[in-house]
């Protein structure tokens, strides 16, 4: 057994998700775990410094080893204030938020846990010591739930899903079956009122969420980029047939086995992590494709996709047991 002490901030969003599903599944195996929720602010980071140097010496003037945990699991981002803390400190990054100032003191972790593969090749090349982990999504099917022939876009707080550009094409097509948009009221630009549009500007109680994720047959899911993809793989993990842009990390976890994936038309860069655009008339044609699908193929591709979502989350568990047990 070893302690692990969880660093991240916890904005009630992605970041709090990755440290409940962590915190689950490191507890699992067998291990003790203690969560630091970092709050934003230079003076807080001052006053965390202070207070860890404090823990240490009181450690010390004790009698104890000054390291409370033997390692630091830092989620994002590097927060060196925190690395005297534990005998080993370990970054679980998100390479499209990874900031100039967490690549000048990239240098005092230790080790690196990549989700994805993608994200394994980006910090390689930065000469750090990479175990690939990968990572999980809760599981959200319910079976009881109908499934319709519509399509869901889940866009919450993110800017990077390529949200606007989807309901743009799905204007110039009044012939598609409903759209189901979910977007916070932060980052939507306008309310798009059409017949086969249904955007929900709003923050919805978790167990409406499952539902429309589950109703729904068909999920669109062409981001920009990700550090893993919780909405891809929360698609996955309720058999709906996926479409994601033909880009990593995206194609890691969406492949033609369990879903479709559409053609790339134009790149950036978001830190460092490359960001994926897709072309209208591309998009249009495997929505058109997936539309003419039957129901014996959608249940062959979700079959396939609910098959991966559950070999994955016991793989990660494996894997994430594995890594913290090879910190020694």
């Amino acid at each position: 057994m070893k302690k692990i002490n969880l660093i991240a901030r916890d904005n009630g969003f992605g970041l709090s998700r990755d440290l409940r599903l962590l915190a689950s599944a490191l507890a699992a195996s067998g291990h003790e775990v203690g969560i630091c929720a970092v709050r934003r602010g230079k003076l807080r980071k001052l006053g965390n410094t202070l207070h860890v140097n404090a823990r240490g010496a009181l450690r010390r003037l004790r009698g104890r080893n000054a390291h409370e945990f033997d390692a630091n699991l830092m989620l994002e981002h590097v927060r060196p204030e925190y690395f005297p803390l534990a005998r080993r400190n370990v970054l679980l990054p998100n390479p499209e938020w990874f900031l100039p100032s967490d690549q000048a003191v990239l240098g005092g972790i230790d080790q690196v846990f990549a989700k994805t593969q993608y994200t394994q090749e980006i910090f390689s090349a930065l000469g750090c010591r990479v175990a690939f982990t990968g990572f999980t999504s809760g599981d959200r099917n319910d079976a009881t739930v109908l499934r319709e022939r519509a399509f869901f876009h889940l866009a919450g707080r993110s800017g990077t899903k390529n949200t606007e550009a989807l309901l743009a094409l799905w204007l110039q097509h009044p012939n598609w079956p409903r759209l189901t948009v979910v977007q916070d009221r932060h980052m939507a630009q306008a309310s798009i009122v059409a017949p086969n549009i249904d955007h929900r500007i709003t923050h919805l109680p978790d167990d409406e969420l499952r539902r429309l994720q589950n109703s729904h047959r068909f999920h669109l899911c062409p981001s920009q980029t990700e550090g893993f993809g919780h909405y891809l793989v929360e698609a996955l993990s309720v058999g709906a047939l996926t479409l994601t842009l033909d880009a990593a990390p995206m194609n890691e976890l969406v492949t033609p086995e369990r879903g479709v994936l559409v053609p790339v038309a134009r790149t950036g860069m978001q830190y460092l992590a490359a960001t994926n655009f897709f072309d209208d008339a591309a998009m249009a044609s495997r929505i058109e494709q997936v539309i003419g699908l039957s129901d014996a193929e959608l249940e062959r591709l979700g079959s396939a996709a609910r098959a991966w979502f559950l070999d994955n989350d016991r793989a990660f568990r494996e894997r994430l047991a594995s890594a913290i047990q090879a910190l020694g």
